[in-house]
C-alpha cells in the first residue's frame, strides 16, 4: 500500500466502525422501545440520584466536544483537497562533500507539460509524493470532447513515466491516474464540426457539370 491509498483506507476504517457503533446502539434503542431486552426499567432513572455534577465535568464536556467539532471540520476539509502533500528529495551521494535538494512539485512540472501536449488532453494537474525511496504519483488529466484516454494513458506509459523515472533516477513510480471528461473543443473538434457542415445532403441531387456518372456510379439516396 503507496502512500496515496492510506487516507482512503483509513476514511473506509473510521466510516465503518462509525457506522457499526451508529447501527449497535440504534438497535439497542429500537430494541428497549419493543420492550425486547428489558435491559433497562422504563421509570429507571438515567443517572443515578439528581445532583448536578461537578463543574469540572461541565468543563471536560465542553473541550470534548470542542475537539470532536474540529477534528469533524478537519475530517471535511481534507476529504475536499485530496491531494497529496509534496516534500523536497535529498541525494546525499557524498554527504562529506555536500547535499543536492530536489523539490517534488519541481521534478513533476515537465512530465506535466508533456502531458499537456498530448492530443486530448485539455488541462492535467499533478502531485509527486512520498520519499525519494517510496515516491507516489498522482495525476488528474481533464480530456477534450475528442479526447482519447486509452492512447493518453498509453503514451503515459511508453514516454512520459520512463523518461520521469530516469530523470530521478529511480526504478518505480507507482502512478494513479484520475481522467476527467470535459466539453472543452479540442483542436481537431472545430475542422470536423465544419467537415460536417460543408457535407452536401444526400438527398439532393449534386451538380456535375460533367454530365451524368456511369450507371455503376450513381449512388441512390433513400
Amino acid at each position: 500500500m503507496n502512500g496515496l491509498e492510506r487516507p482512503a483506507r483509513l476514511n473506509r476504517v473510521v466510516l465503518a466502525v462509525t457506522g457499526l457503533v451508529l447501527l449497535v446502539g440504534g438497535g439497542v434503542v429500537v430494541a428497549e422501545t419493543l420492550t425486547t431486552l428489558n435491559l433497562l426499567r422504563p421509570d429507571a432513572p438515567l443517572v443515578p440520584g439528581d445532583a448536578l455534577p461537578p463543574t469540572w465535568v461541565w468543563y471536560v464536556a465542553a473541550i470534548g466536544s470542542a475537539a470532536l467539532g474540529l477534528l469533524a471540520i478537519r475530517w471535511l476539509v481534507a476529504q475536499a483537497d485530496r491531494t497529496p502533500e509534496s516534500s523536497t528529495w535529498r541525494y546525499d551521494t557524498e554527504p562529506g562533500s555536500g547535499r543536492t535538494e530536489l523539490a517534488a512539485s519541481t521534478a513533476i512540472t515537465p512530465l506535466l507539460a508533456e502531458i499537456e501536449a498530448y492530443p486530448g488532453v485539455h488541462a492535467v494537474h499533478g502531485t509527486l509524493a512520498g520519499r525519494l525511496d517510496a515516491p507516489a504519483l498522482a495525476l488528474v488529466i481533464s480530456t477534450t470532447q475528442d479526447g482519447e484516454p486509452g492512447a493518453i494513458r498509453h503514451a503515459l506509459v511508453a514516454e512520459g513515466l520512463p523518461r520521469l523515472r530516469r530523470a530521478l533516477a529511480i526504478d518505480e513510480l507507482p502512478t494513479t491516474v484520475e481522467f476527467r471528461l470535459t466539453d472543452a473543443l479540442g483542436p481537431r473538434t472545430p475542422a470536423r464540426r465544419a467537415h460536417r457542415e460543408q457535407t452536401p445532403d444526400l438527398g439532393a441531387a449534386p451538380r456535375d457539370d460533367r454530365g451524368p456518372a456511369p450507371a455503376e456510379n450513381r449512388i441512390r439516396a433513400v
